[in-house]
């Protein structure tokens, strides 16, 4: 076997696996498109019930978040709007 026959019978070993890699990450995008448009349906559905999207989506970031770093940062609120006369 010549160093092209090896390096071409390589190469399509790689190319087989790129193409599942690209097609994994194909199917994923869809996956995450499909998990959006649910996500998109369900706050038109808790807006369409009267509640405060922004309100609902701000809940769902703190309730990602260590609760200590969410009073760190609601102490340094505090501390900034009390400087600025807005309480």
């Amino acid at each position: 076997m010549t160093d092209y026959e090896e390096a071409s019978d390589s190469y399509k070993v790689t190319a087989g696996e790129l193409r599942q890699f690209v097609e994994r990450i194909e199917r994923l995008d869809q996956e995450k498109a499909d998990i959006a448009e649910q996500q998109k349906e369900v706050f038109a559905e808790l807006k369409g019930r009267g509640y405060d999207v922004k309100v609902v989506r701000t809940i769902i970031r703190l309730r990602k978040r260590d609760k200590d770093d969410i009073a760190e940062e609601e102490a340094v609120l505090e501390m900034y709007k009390e400087a600025l006369g807005m309480n």
